[in-house]
């Protein structure tokens, strides 16, 4: 085994009913956005707990990523967080969820063309700035909570995409 140091500055908070605290965790003043898949978090109640828990900052909810969350879907989320002056995100769901909210909140804040920053680390666009955002995870499977890395589809091909 080779040596090797590793800093990953995520916190994790774990445990049977712990979304109340999401209020300790998100600035008071925040405008949030809320990305989640398909309709498991209505049906289950998790984004009436959710809008509990954020109390009285102002929430706008972004619906409908998909598995494999495509570049045009993100890009309408994107725009949105633009116009409506997001600043903060919170991803409920599984992998493809956080991977589509990670590209959200890099490309909220770039100059560049935002489909160059898919292939950061493969090309000479870094990433130097990011938009604040949390991950409620209802379906830990991928690890994408414990990570800066996502996956993105454009069109049938699947594309790497990293935050800072």
């Amino acid at each position: 085994m080779q040596n090797f140091d590793f800093y990953n500055p995520t916190q994790i908070v774990f445990g049977q009913d712990r979304l109340a605290e999401l209020d300790k965790h998100i600035p008071q003043n925040a405008k949030v956005m809320v990305l989640y898949g398909g309709g498991s978090v209505k049906k289950f109640g998790t984004l009436d707990k959710i809008a509990s828990a954020l109390g009285s900052r102002e929430v706008i909810e972004f619906g409908g990523i998909e598995p494999n969350p495509k570049f045009d879907t993100m890009m309408k989320a994107v725009e949105i967080v633009q116009a409506e002056k997001v600043d903060f995100l919170l991803a409920v769901g599984g992998g493809s969820v956080m991977d589509g909210t990670k590209f959200v909140a890099f490309a909220s804040t770039a100059d560049s063309e935002h489909h160059t920053l898919l292939f950061h680390g493969f090309n000479p666009v870094p990433v130097s700035e990011a938009l604040p955002l949390g991950c409620v995870v209802t379906l830990p499977a991928t690890g994408s909570e414990m990570n800066p890395f996502g996956w993105l589809l454009i069109m049938t091909r699947s594309i790497p995409s990293c935050r800072p």
